[in-house]
């Protein structure tokens, strides 16, 4: 789609078992740059210690060459590409995080935002904590080493309960990699296999690139340790209550990604079905915005019977606008990101369809481009409800000030755009294109209801309405 959010949290990779485990974690990590753009890192073990590379950009900007990945000896490792979401873009950010103490060291990568990550903070440092980064996963390394547990996976179970929030986090010790998800289950995390050796990540399309096969999600309060001794499960929390970001299907996996037990390609499909039921439209043909609505146009034109066309072209060396750091880069991805068909639009009904609108930005200037190409009437039709409140589970949008759909009715935000007529899907709608129960999932950012307790920080306010975002879209 045409994002204009700030960005999704992160996306995390692991693998135990395999001698060539680096570069089998930079393959896996190729197939979650969606998930973020502005570093990635990998932390492997030979069983004696732990060996890292990081850097700010792409994964192929950090590691450029093969020869990039030969001082990461080992069986095992762990890799992360990152959006901040919490904490600045900055190089003592740049995950895995690592921490050396009683003589051994732990790495983390997370995916996810901790809501009480400020208390946790001010806690810890009354005890002496210092903090390297501003980022809020590493708290799970300082909660970790306050332990007085020996074992690592009993020190890391001890930790986890007292954070509070998202996290599908990946740690890596000398000995093994250990898998978590919080209570929630808010991020997806999947365990599969490759050969004798285990694999974890947050999409099963980091799987396929490498031939590995899918076993199962790490399930919402799971705690997995995978070493020589085998695979076993621990479960530190008292009450599982999955809250899985509905958010995850409408926009952000990958369509060839399986997430919470369902192919994201065919929930799409559905949901541009159950939109067409909902917001029928008179039109010659049916476009997406492409990407990751493409699945969704189709579903629409299934159901509705209005064929479907190439109606913009995406440049691919262009990432996610809503993924781009600053908004004057953001603003330039919006001008070069698209181009229109003039062949295919010109005198023509276009119905239009997208899987979001956040500030409405991108979305206006798209229908400009639309019309601009001689397109005779453009209606746009969204297959999610209007946004209206911020996410604080690993999705970095604006506050809620900034989100159109929390202070403009649908016409309102039809005139914005400048489209002949907007139609969203119904949350109703949403929620019923899926075999789990309804109240499986956070619709917080389209229903302004909250799966947990939120915290308030200075002022009273929360950390989304303190710093002005970085948004586009």
């Amino acid at each position: 789609m045409s994002r204009e959010l700030g960005g999704e949290a992160c996306g995390v990779f692991g693998i135990f078992g395999r001698a060539n485990a680096a570069e089998l974690t930079y393959f896996g990590l190729h197939s979650l740059q969606h998930r973020g753009q502005e570093s990635a890192g990998i932390v492997t073990s030979d069983g004696v210690q732990l060996y890292a590379r990081k850097g700010l950009g792409e994964i192929g900007d950090v590691f450029p060459a093969p020869h990039s990945l030969f001082d990461l000896p080992g069986r095992m490792a762990i890799g992360h590409t990152r959006y901040s979401t919490t904490g600045a873009n900055s190089a003592a950010n740049i995950q895995p995080l690592i921490i050396a103490f009683r003589g051994a060291s732990l790495a983390v990568g997370h995916n996810g935002n901790l809501t009480n990550s400020w208390t946790l903070k001010r806690y810890l440092e009354k005890g002496g904590a210092i903090f390297q980064t501003t980022s809020d996963s590493e708290l799970f390394l300082h909660l970790v080493a306050r332990s007085a547990k020996s074992a690592w996976i009993d020190m890391i179970c001890e930790a986890l309960p007292e954070t509070e929030g998202a996290y599908s986090a990946l740690f890596i010790h000398r000995e093994g990699i250990v898998a978590a998800r919080d209570p929630q289950g808010f991020r997806p995390l999947a365990l599969g296999r490759l050969g004798e050796a285990w694999v974890v990540a947050s999409e099963t399309c980091a799987f396929d690139i490498i031939g590995a096969r899918y076993e199962r999600d790490v399930e919402p309060g799971e705690v997995i340790e995978i070493t020589d001794a085998g695979v076993n499960s621990y479960w530190p929390h008292k009450d599982i209550k999955p809250a899985f970001c509905i958010f995850e299907f409408v926009y952000f996996s990958r369509p060839d990604s399986k997430i919470f037990g369902e192919n994201v390609d065919k929930v799409r499909r559905r949901l541009g079905r159950r939109l067409a039921k909902e917001q029928p439209v008179d039109a010659d043909f049916v476009i997406s915005v492409p990407d990751s609505s493409n699945t969704a146009a189709l579903g629409y034109s299934e159901e509705s019977g209005i064929r479907f066309e190439i109606g913009l072209i995406r440049n691919h060396y262009v990432g996610r606008t809503f993924i781009a750091p600053e908004q004057q880069i953001r603003d330039l991805d919006v001008r070069i990101k698209f181009n229109p068909v003039a062949g295919v639009l010109e005198g023509k009904r276009v119905c239009v369809v997208d899987d979001s609108i956040v500030r409405g930005t991108t979305s206006r200037k798209l229908a400009q481009l639309i019309y601009g190409a001689g397109a005779k009437e453009v209606h746009f039709r969204i297959s999610s409800p209007p946004i209206i409140s911020p996410c604080f589970y690993g999705i970095d949008m604006p506050t809620k000030a900034e989100l159109i759909g929390s202070h403009k009715t649908v016409e309102e935000i039809r005139s914005y755009l400048g489209v002949d007529s907007l139609g969203y899907l119904s949350i109703e709608g949403m929620l019923s294109i899926h075999s789990l129960p309804k109240t499986s999932f956070c619709t917080a950012c389209f229903s302004g209801n909250y799966p947990t307790a939120l915290e308030a920080r200075n002022g009273g306010k929360y950390v989304f309405e303190i710093a002005p975002s970085r948004g586009g879209r």
